[in-house]
């Protein structure tokens, strides 16, 4: 019991003192993203940090397994919860769409037909093409592949949902991933000279 004490202080420490090399920000969005990949809900009480005049709050349940959002409400609509992060385009509206079908219906992997599923539950205008919408957020780095054909939203998705309605800081969240690759250059062959035979 003692030695299994022990190393719960040793994982503590060693967490402890990696956040501290992060920003208010930063260590608030590892937090999250801990609990997301393990899979552990932290709602019920608000985790407020300071970060001298301006102070940052994360919403989290009491800890239990199973849920992994981090809002206090998981019963609100998809139509509310588009209507609160206010997409301004096709690939913001499959980001939230994502993001809920994740974390509010349970549905980390899914298909196009999905989205424009909840997209209708929703009550949004329909997708002119939603096959293309989703490979977009695909390229935007908003979704990536998933099994058997499915997608999943990215950290960096989930991130970028996050920051919604605030399209400033979503889009900051997501610009690093967003750089184009520079182009392969092909190797220049080089032809051997012909000699003239006299």
């Amino acid at each position: 019991m003692e030695q299994e004490s022990n190393s719960d202080l040793e994982v503590l420490t060693l967490i402890i003192s990696s956040l501290k090399k992060l920003s208010k920000d930063d260590q608030l969005r590892t937090l999250q993203s801990v609990a997301t990949f393990l899979n552990i809900s932290l709602q019920g009480t608000a985790l407020i940090m300071n970060s001298g005049p301006t102070s940052s709050t994360l919403a989290v349940d009491s800890p239990s397994l199973g849920a992994s959002s981090f809002s206090e409400d998981r019963s609100i609509s998809p139509k509310d919860f588009i209507r609160d992060k206010a997409p301004r385009s096709d690939v913001d509206r499959v980001a939230c769409l994502a993001y809920y079908l994740t974390h509010y219906k349970d549905t980390p992997h899914f298909k196009t037909l999905d989205i424009s599923t909840l997209n209708t539950e929703a009550a949004q205008p329909k997708f002119s093409n939603a096959s293309v919408a989703v490979e977009n957020a695909v390229k935007a780095g908003i979704l990536v592949q998933a099994t058997k054909g499915n997608k999943q939203i990215s950290a960096a998705g989930e991130r970028y949902v996050q920051y919604l309605p605030d399209q400033a800081a979503a889009k900051a969240s997501i610009q690093g991933i967003r750089q184009k690759k520079k182009p392969r250059k092909t190797p220049v062959k080089k032809h051997e000279s012909i000699q003239d035979e006299n």
